[in-house]
C-alpha cells in the first residue's frame, strides 16, 4: 500500500522527525514561543489561559520558510505534492499551545461546550464555522488538509492531538448527502449542522479514537473531513514550561468543490 492509499484509508499519518524536520522545528519554537508570549497577542487565550490558539502567528512564507531558514521540507510534503491539487501556497502556521490544566471554563465558551471540550476533546471537522448566537455549522473555509508539526518535547498525556480512525470517510458521505446536487456557490450559506452531528455521533459510535502525541521534528497529517480534537492535559503530564507547541497549516482551496470532491 502507497503513502497515498495508507492516507486515504485511515484519514492520518504520523511522519517521524529526520534532519530537516527537526531544523525546521528547532528554527520555529523561539518564534512561536515568542508569539506565544507577546501581550500583542493575548487575545488568543482561550479556556480559562490553558489554551493559545495562535491563528497566523507564526511568521513563515509561503513555502514554510522562516528567516534565515530553510523551507518546510519532509515526507508529508513530498506526499502532499503528489497528490493533484494539493501542492499548495503555505499561509502563516497557526501556533497551537496547550497548558497544565488544560481546558478550563471560561466566558467564551456555554457550559454544554465546555463539558464537550472536556469529555470528548471538543471533536469537529475544521472549516465549519459556528455561527450566531445558536452557533449553526457552515463551510466558510475549504481546508485542503491539516498538516501539524510539533516544537516541543512533552509526555505523551499532555494534552495531545486526537483523532478518529476512518472517520472522514463517514463525514464526507454526510456531507455529501446535504450539498450534492447543490451550486457550489451557495455551499458556504447551506446550514451543515444537523448533518454534521448526526455523522460525528456514529464516528464516537463506530470509529477508533487514537492519540497522536509528537515530540519536535514530528508530523501528523489529517484528512480534512477527518474528526479530530485536543485530549485533556492529564494530572500526570509533564512538559516545559513553554507548554504543548503544534504548528498547524491548513491551506485552502480556491474552489469550495474540492473540498468535497478531491481525494
Amino acid at each position: 500500500m502507497t503513502l497515498h492509499e495508507q492516507f486515504l484509508k485511515t484519514g492520518m499519518m504520523h511522519f517521524p522527525a529526520d534532519q530537516d524536520t527537526r531544523a525546521w522545528a528547532d528554527h520555529a519554537r523561539p518564534l512561536a514561543l515568542a508569539a506565544a508570549r507577546d501581550p500583542a497577542n493575548s487575545h488568543w487565550l482561550r479556556c480559562g489561559g490553558t489554551w493559545f490558539v495562535g491563528v497566523d502567528a507564526l511568521p513563515n512564507d509561503e513555502a514554510g520558510r522562516l528567516a534565515g531558514g530553510l523551507p518546510l521540507a519532509g515526507t508529508f510534503m513530498n506526499l502532499l505534492r503528489s497528490m493533484p491539487g494539493f501542492d499548495l501556497p503555505l499561509h502563516r502556521a497557526q501556533v497551537s499551545v496547550c497548558y497544565p490544566g488544560y481546558p478550563q471554563a471560561s466566558p467564551e465558551e456555554s457550559a454544554a461546550a465546555f463539558r464537550f471540550r472536556r469529555d470528548r476533546d471538543a471533536a469537529h471537522v475544521d472549516g465549519l464555522i459556528a455561527i450566531g448566537s445558536e452557533k449553526r455549522r457552515f463551510l466558510k473555509e475549504p481546508h485542503a488538509y491539516i498538516l501539524g508539526i510539533a516544537l516541543t518535547v512533552q509526555s505523551p498525556d499532555a494534552a495531545p492531538l486526537v483523532a478518529w480512525e476512518g472517520s472522514h470517510h463517514i463525514m464526507r458521505e454526510a456531507f455529501t448527502a446535504v450539498l450534492g446536487g447543490r451550486p457550489v456557490s451557495h455551499w458556504p450559506d447551506i446550514d451543515l449542522t444537523d448533518a454534521y452531528q448526526a455523522a460525528r455521533r456514529q464516528v464516537f459510535a463506530t470509529c477508533r479514537r487514537i492519540a497522536l502525541p509528537a515530540v519536535p521534528g514530528e508530523a501528523v497529517l489529517l484528512h480534512r473531513h477527518l474528526v479530530h480534537g485536543v485530549a485533556p492535559w492529564a494530572a500526570t503530564a509533564t512538559a516545559s514550561s513553554a507548554g504543548r507547541m503544534i504548528a498547524y497549516f491548513r491551506p485552502q482551496f480556491e474552489n469550495s468543490a474540492s473540498w468535497l470532491e478531491q481525494s
